[in-house]
């Protein structure tokens, strides 16, 4: 195990979880079906968000908040789907990572799981 300290192992780390989200049978299909995402634009943003949350690099420029509300509205993201999605982050960073900053990184992915989940569900009341 090595510890999570470059963007090079913030790559290892978001493109080993991407890939068992796209095959997951809860959350999968948003990404397939739901916004059909491109990876190859997706991919490198999501390098700059956590490379921004874990080590302050200031790399990634947008709301991801922002970003979801109207996925929401496509098809409920529900408390379950956020859940899930920390269940891989989480397998995905110990499968590979120990340390402080692996740590962190779950920490803050449940920080805005919960988040997330919270304000789409708020969304989806009004």
């Amino acid at each position: 195990m090595k510890k999570l300290e470059s963007r090079e192992d913030i790559e290892l780390l978001v493109n080993s979880f991407y890939t068992k989200v796209i095959d997951d049978e809860t959350i999968g299909f948003f990404f397939k079906d739901i916004i059909k995402v491109d990876f190859e634009k997706h991919l490198p943003k999501m390098y700059s968000f956590w490379e921004t949350i874990l080590f302050g690099q200031m790399s990634y420029k947008g709301n991801p908040m922002a970003v979801h509300f109207p996925i929401n509205q496509l098809e409920a993201m529900k408390k379950r789907h956020f859940e899930r999605w920390l269940e891989l982050w989480k397998q995905t960073i110990e499968e590979n990572f120990t340390g402080q900053n692996a740590d962190m990184a779950i920490t803050k992915s449940e920080n805005i799981a919960n988040l997330m989940a919270y304000k789409m569900e708020n969304a989806r009341k009004h």
